[in-house]
């Protein structure tokens, strides 16, 4: 896969260098724009981001998958360096659409100029460790074929909270509060409240929107109306498409009252949920400002601020 996506890389680089070299590259304003999506496992992101590959020869902007070794989401100094520069610096690659299990990353510390534009899903944190649980024991309906790091242990998720558990350990809640925190050495350790309160920093300030897998249709409807030059026709192909639906994990057993009520006593869990109730009522904040619903239907309100008393007054 590697090779094919350099590959594919240099091909798309000799197309566009044929006329003259790289930095001769001028951009519009408008095409100037790099979005970054640091997806969090299981909230919905492969299916958000199907859809971003759907529109982008469409809408002529391009979509590239941030692998890393072993899913880490925490770069290396020397990484961080080069994707910053690739981000900001790879023209032919703009407007761009970076999606990855990456956590946040400050571009401002790098000196550049101009920052991505960040966006993010989160979930109820249970709910999301109930799936990636299962994830890891069943796979999905998406690449059903492919073997997954724990197939073959057919322990239910009950049974795992009951016995103690690794895998289901109050611990592995705490995945949000770190992707939002960043690259610091605090965001990782659990339980940090600093972390918490870092996470819930750049969430107001460092992301554009971060919506929540429970109501991932709005948070759609708002990206294609403020974000129209990558997000046209995003809202139709996820109500009509057939990538619409939410990639579903197999064998999913949903988890019994006792089992989160056991979590739910965690001091981890009472963070991590602490962070997603901050996110939805932002989310919910913002949508409340942007939309208004007539006859069950949610629909864009127009611009509503206009210009006056404009001086000096032409002739």
């Amino acid at each position: 896969e590697r090779a094919i996506a350099r590959h594919e890389v240099r091909e798309i680089e000799q197309r566009h260098t044929i006329d003259g070299p790289r930095q001769d590259v001028t951009l519009d304003e408008e095409d100037d724009v790099v979005i970054i999506y640091n997806r969090v496992p299981k909230t919905a992101s492969t299916s958000f981001t199907n859809i971003a590959y759907d529109l982008c020869a469409k809408n002529k902007y391009h979509v590239l998958h941030i692998n890393t070794t072993k899913n880490n989401p925490v770069m290396s100094l020397q990484d961080q360096v080069r994707f910053v520069k690739n981000v900001t610096s790879w023209k032919e690659m703009k407007p761009g659409f970076y999606h990855g299990h990456v956590s946040y990353l400050d571009f401002a510390k790098f000196g550049v100029k101009k920052k991505p534009i960040y966006i993010n899903v989160i979930r109820d944190p249970i709910e999301r460790l109930v799936s990636y649980y299962y994830f890891l024991r069943f796979g999905d309906d998406y690449r059903p074929g492919l073997r997954r790091r724990k197939q073959g242990d057919k322990k239910t998720f009950d049974e795992c909270v009951a016995a103690g558990g690794s895998d289901c350990a109050p611990e592995k809640l705490w995945l949000q509060i770190p992707f939002f925190c960043g690259h610091s050495s605090e965001c990782w350790n659990v339980g940090s409240r600093w972390a918490l309160e870092q996470a819930k920093y750049n969430l107001i300030n460092e992301y554009f929107l971060v919506g929540v897998t429970e109501e991932l249709e709005d948070f759609i409807m708002l990206l294609e109306a403020a974000l129209p030059r990558f997000f046209r026709g995003a809202t139709e192909l996820y109500r009509t498409g057939k990538k619409s639906h939410l990639r579903k994990t197999t064998e999913k057993k949903l988890p019994t009252k006792e089992t989160i009520a056991k979590l739910q006593q965690s001091e981890i869990w009472k963070m991590e949920n602490e962070f997603y109730e901050f996110a939805l009522e932002q989310f919910q904040f913002v949508r409340a400002h942007a939309v208004r619903e007539k006859d069950g239907e949610l629909y864009i309100l127009a611009q509503n601020f206009f210009y006056e008393k404009i001086y000096p007054k032409s002739n």
